[in-house]
């Protein structure tokens, strides 16, 4: 149980997100004051570089495209002089690390950059040999366990993916916080498996220390049906606090009613 009150928000979407809900960002930032929160971040997705995957209809419900992104910069921007007496509002992009394709990330952050003042960096997609699936969907996380082979590799290969990600090179405007570092439990309750890599997870805790980076501490896998906790936790999150790790608490709300929920759940 976490008794020190939580007021900041720091993972939180949008009406322009494809697979979320339409709620205006009236209603989240109304929501997020009746939380107590005093600061927010809308952390919308990043467009892709490219189409790295077969199925061209689900990677375009993952994120926007590049012309919408550019009307949700404007809107962030109004809803920020709008409530700036209330609350602090942050313009931010939740930027999907996708193996291989650095460069085209790159590219993209440095266009975005300058109208950024948070975000965070995120792993949704392994690779499969010369394939990637998104391991945060049932078909994509059971696709991951044909190819592997065991609950086990399949979280390996996320975890070495995540540590890649902490470690690559996307320039000046690379978001400093880690998204959702525990996001390959969202089958935990189907597929169960203790993990028990402790010197990889400890790899990855050391990078993030070594750049001074922050962890997301994301609620949103307690409304997860086959989760059922945040998404920093077990041996992850003992070494997140060994190693003072800072963390910032997300709802990842892709609905208003989420916003600042489960803030006292950890």
């Amino acid at each position: 149980m976490n008794n020190k009150k939580i007021v900041r928000d720091g993972h939180m979407h949008s009406p322009y997100c494809p697979h979320g809900t339409k709620d205006s960002f009236e209603m989240y930032v109304d929501k997020a004051l009746i939380e107590g929160l005093e600061e927010i971040t809308f952390t919308e997705h990043m467009p892709f570089p490219c189409y790295f995957i077969d199925d061209k209809e689900f990677q375009d419900e993952c994120a926007p495209n590049e012309e919408v992104i550019e009307k949700y910069f404007k809107d962030v921007e109004e809803i920020k002089l709008k409530y700036k007496d209330k609350i602090k509002i942050n313009i931010g992009l939740e930027v999907d690390f996708v193996d291989g394709y650095e460069e085209g990330t790159k590219r993209l952050l440095n266009s975005y950059g300058p109208k950024l003042e948070d975000g965070l960096i995120s792993v949704h997609f392994i690779k499969m040999g010369d394939e990637y699936v998104a391991i945060d969907g049932k078909e994509g996380f059971e696709r991951a366990l044909e190819f592997y082979g065991t609950t086990e590799k399949v979280y390996d290969k996320y975890y070495e993916t995540l540590l890649k990600a902490i470690k690559s090179d996307l320039g000046e405007y690379k978001p400093h916080r880690v998204g959702h570092p525990n996001l390959i439990r969202i089958f935990n309750k189907l597929y169960p498996l203790e993990y028990k890599n402790k010197e990889l997870l400890e790899e990855i805790v050391r990078e993030i220390k070594s750049r001074n980076y922050e962890v997301d501490v994301n609620t949103a896998g307690l409304r997860k049906p086959y989760c059922g906790e945040i998404y920093v936790s077990d041996i992850f999150k003992h070494l997140i606090d060994e190693y003072g790790i800072k963390k910032v608490y997300g709802s990842d709300s892709h609905t208003a009613s989420d916003a600042g929920r489960d803030f006292d759940k950890e």
